[in-house]
């Protein structure tokens, strides 16, 4: 997958000239910026100050990568549900021995040691001094403040390499990138008397109580979306949250929202392990309370895991978003549902967009060995992962990680009389990766339909998010024993990890394999299995947004689930797992999230496709940037 921002990256680099280091090696210049809007110079950096720079290597065959994951993804393909192995996936990604050797060699050239940080050899960490990260990169790493919060980082706005090394090192980072925190979808709150599971008067939709019109339980989101209530029995399955920023869940506040709102399955638990040295007991905090009581109150005894990740990460301003990946890319059984209720503005990447292709190609990597990846889209309309007024009067600002094309992102409705979009539900289209062919048709209908609104303030060729939705609003959670109504975006992507274990439970049982990436399953035969939502939209940046309309649209995807209704696709279409994977191999069975026996999501610690080999179906497959004009 290629950037559009790399492609006008690397014509602009080639222009630059060639400068010589004092070495006399000619120098190739990997990246050139300016100071980008919310970052503030503050003065030069000290030379003495250390810098912990990580390397990314360049991948041997992501391109294949990239087949591979469609092939094992598409339902259309004779290998759809054959999961790639541990070791199959790390082939593909893993630098070649040449490289390896090349950028060692230039590091210890410079009597740098490097440390090996990511599972398939393609990251490196160093730290030097200032001094020395200068004279290395022929950079000038200054001081900058990120204005909304006041913190400090050591950037550079340009920074060069040897020549020799231009096919072998991808990036260094952080060099030119300039990332603010990471954002949660921060979920608005208030404190409300916590309810208790009864048999109330029923509203006119089918056996929807009729006060989930006012507040969200489980027992509504069953009712809605024909949940089932009966506890999971598949040995092997297991969903993972994720959490940052020291957010975690309390298991008594999780005992007495299950002894409240589901007396049925009150002794759900889950698991807490670390990465990056993150906490995993205390007081809990809105977000993981409400991501936690809605996945083990949802997806009734299927194997939970909350994955804390801390402040000391490795991959920097990613703030633990490449680490915790990474972690679960070096277990045998990753999760088979990872959800995420975080993310960032787009904008901080379009510059140098490097850095999230490299991400969006570490979420394909847990795909194609059977994990579905869930991220929640936002929480402000088309202006962000917040709702901010800094867009106003220009063009719309997409979110990260929901415009990578190898994970489901999930929007919010509310309502049930009926159900409509919520309006702060993020959606719209990535200004970095170009829309996928499994989303061609979706989308082109509706931009037909759209016409000329907000013409001109969206990349109409980009990825385009939410896949899918679900209710968002006024969750009912427990934290610290009082009730609070919680709304977001963080309320679906629990909501609908939560169905997609269900799902698995019940392919596992069949024998079959886990959905693993869902999308090219959804936009292919899914969307009959939705409730389409066609009322709403996502203000935002001083405008009306999206509008909801028939069909596949950016507020809410293809609408809500309905349970029933996958089940019957899925175990209709899913292969059984355990045969042989898309290349042939005789042991992806073994380690692949499709043959666990005990998949649970800890924290501790090749295919034969090539860049011609597209999925057997036969359909193009074009992540490289979107670099055609705006709508």
């Amino acid at each position: 997958m290629v950037a559009a921002g790399l492609l006008v990256l690397s014509l602009f680099t080639l222009a630059l000239g060639k400068p010589l280091s004092l070495d006399g090696d000619r120098l190739f210049v990997r990246s050139q910026v300016d100071v980008p809007r919310g970052f503030s110079y503050v003065g030069k950096a000290s030379a003495e100050k250390t810098l912990n720079l990580r390397i990314a290597l360049v991948q041997n065959n992501v391109t294949g990568l990239e087949a591979a994951l469609y092939d094992v993804s598409d339902p259309k393909s004779e290998n759809y549900g054959h999961h790639l192995s541990k070791s199959e996936v790390e082939a593909m990604v893993a630098p070649t021995t040449e490289t390896v050797q090349k950028v060692k060699a230039w590091l210890g050239k410079n009597n740098i040691t490097a440390e090996t940080i990511s599972p398939a050899g393609d990251w490196l960490s160093i730290n030097v001094p200032v001094s020395k990260a200068n004279a290395l990169l022929n950079a000038d790493f200054n001081e900058y403040t990120y204005d909304k919060t006041n913190t400090t980082a050591i950037r550079t706005l340009a920074y060069s390499i040897p020549e020799t090394l231009k096919d072998h090192l991808a990036f260094v980072y952080p060099t030119t990138h300039f990332i603010p925190p990471v954002q949660k979808n921060a979920p608005a709150f208030k404190a409300v008397q916590l309810p208790r599971a009864s048999k109330r008067s029923r509203s006119k939709r089918a056996a929807v109580p009729a006060e989930c019109d006012q507040q969200i339980t489980p027992a509504c989101l069953q009712a809605l979306y024909n949940i089932p209530t009966d506890p999971a029995t598949a040995k092997g399955n297991s969903l993972a949250v994720s959490g940052f920023g020291n957010e975690i869940p309390n298991k008594d506040d999780l005992s007495e929202f299950l002894a409240a709102l589901r007396p049925d399955a009150k002794d759900g638990t889950f698991t807490a392990v670390s990465v990056d040295n993150g906490i995993t007991d205390g007081d809990g905090t809105v977000e993981a309370s409400l991501d936690i009581q809605y996945t083990v109150g949802l997806a009734t005894n299927v194997p939970t895991t909350f994955v804390s990740v801390g402040n000391q990460n490795q991959d920097g301003d990613l703030s633990g978003f490449l680490d915790i990946i990474n972690a679960l890319l070096a277990e045998d059984q990753p999760p088979l549902v990872l959800t995420t209720s975080f993310g960032f503005n787009e904008l901080a990447f379009v510059s140098q967009p490097d850095l999230a292709v490299n991400l969006c190609n570490a979420y394909g990597q847990l795909g194609a060995r059977g994990t579905s990846i869930l991220f929640a889209s936002g929480d402000g309309g088309v202006s962000g992962p917040q709702a901010s007024d800094a867009c106003d009067g220009q063009a719309f600002e997409p979110t990260f990680p929901s415009g990578c094309p190898f994970l489901t992102s999930v929007g919010s409705t509310q309502g049930i009389s009926p159900e409509v979009a919520a309006d702060f539900s993020s959606g719209g289209f990535s200004n970095i990766f170009a829309r996928p062919a499994y989303q061609d048709d979706a989308v082109a209908a509706y931009l037909d339909k759209l016409g000329n609104t907000n013409a001109g303030l969206f990349q109409k060729e980009g990825r385009a998010f939410p896949d899918v939705s679900t209710q968002g609003v006024n969750f009912i959670v427990d934290i610290g024993g009082q009730g609070q109504g919680v709304s977001g975006t963080s309320a679906s992507s629990p909501t609908f990890a939560s169905v997609v274990a269900l799902l698995n439970d019940a392919l596992l049982n069949a024998g079959k394999s886990p959905l693993g990436f869902l999308n090219p399953l959804i936009y292919s035969s899914g969307a009959a299995a939705f409730n389409d939502i066609t009322e709403g939209s996502n203000p935002g940046c001083g405008t009306d947004g999206f509008p909801a309309l028939e069909g596949w649209d950016p507020v809410t995807g293809f609408g809500t689930p309905d349970f029933n209704k996958l089940l019957t696709l899925v175990t209709g279409s899913a292969a059984s797992s355990g045969n042989s994977t898309a290349s042939g191999s005789d042991n992806s069975a073994d380690d692949s999230a499709a043959g666990n026996s005990e998949a649970t999501a800890t924290a501790s610690s090749s295919a034969a496709a090539t860049s011609t080999a597209a999925a057997t179906s036969g359909h193009k497959h074009k992540h490289h940037a979107a670099n055609k004009g705006r709508n």
